[in-house]
């Protein structure tokens, strides 16, 4: 069976050394636009010897014909945020698989990782499904499981769970549709839920709710883009977040103590201590190196 993969960063690099280690036919790799920097899943196709195109190229008639040309039987998406056009999942014959980190219907969207660290939820996982003409609506291939535990962040959850378990989970799967086993399950439309991308609007922190909800939405806004807070007129992204529920000593979204480089600011019913903050222009830095005991944290001026 012929494959092109789809994909860039390392989590295409790993699916792509996946099926080459598993003796997948890998036929051609599509990536990104180049940008100031490498490409990992670049780098690794060009090592490999293997035909790149750059996705968005392929709404012109000439690197579509060079996809033809490469006789893919299916489309693998590892991690794909350009459009694909109709076109493009036509040039192969059984279509696409794409990889998705939530646990389909629920959770489609660009954010999926963020939301249900969010909403407080204590699983997650990920889809491998169909890919048809709607937003993570195709049938799904198969899911795997994971529990989101009680600090985790979406960078941690992605790194040390979801991306790992992906790579072998698409490498799963090709071997299925290789194999005629591969099944088409429909998503159930009345569980699904779709959430916008987490943009700047989605980040500022309310002090005046309990400690469980604004540790929730720190950690799900951690790496990017960071739940945001006024200090001192300016803005102040928190991240590396704890929670600590209990009486509050003081009024909502004071710094109440510097521990261990860490600030420990009041909420409602409790406190959260925080590990790094970071000002706008700048590097996250370790948090009391800028807040001190008293300072009052808000909303962020216009």
């Amino acid at each position: 069976m012929r494959i092109a993969l789809f994909g860039q960063a390392d989590f295409g690099k790993d699916v792509l050394a996946s099926l080459q280690e598993a003796g997948e036919q890998l036929v051609g790799v599509s990536v990104p636009r180049a940008g100031a920097r490498p490409d990992a899943l670049r780098v690794a196709a060009e090592a490999a010897g293997l035909p790149v195109i750059e996705t968005p190229a392929l709404r012109e008639p000439d690197p579509l014909a060079e996809l033809v040309a490469w006789q893919p039987d299916l489309l693998v998406f590892a991690f794909v945020t350009d459009i694909v056009r109709r076109p493009v999942l036509e040039a192969a014959r059984l279509g696409a698989i794409q990889y998705h980190p939530s646990l389909l219907p629920r959770h489609r969207g660009r954010s999926a990782m963020a939301w249900p660290i969010i909403a407080g939820e204590p699983r997650t996982g990920l889809t491998i499904f169909w890919v048809d003409r709607g937003v993570d609506t195709g049938p799904i291939l198969l899911q795997r499981e994971v529990d989101i535990a009680p600090d985790d962040t979406v960078g941690s959850l992605y790194f040390k769970r979801l991306a790992p378990m992906g790579v072998k989970a698409l490498t799963e799967a090709v071997r299925l549709v290789r194999e005629g086993q591969a099944p088409r399950v429909p998503q159930d439309e009345a569980a699904a839920t779709y959430e916008p991308p987490i943009g700047p609007e989605h980040c500022n922190i309310d002090w005046q709710r309990p400690a469980a909800l604004v540790h929730n939405h720190i950690r799900g806004c951690d790496p990017q883009p960071g739940a945001a807070t006024g200090w001192r007129g300016k803005r102040l992204r928190l991240f590396d977040c704890t929670c600590r529920e209990g009486k509050a000593a003081t009024a909502p979204g004071t710094v109440v103590a510097i521990e261990d480089g860490r600030a420990l600011i009041a909420t409602v019913g409790g406190a959260v201590s925080v590990g790094r903050v970071q000002r706008d222009g700048e590097a996250k830095v370790e948090a009391g190196s800028v807040l001190t005991p008293g300072d009052l944290l808000g909303p962020i001026e216009a």
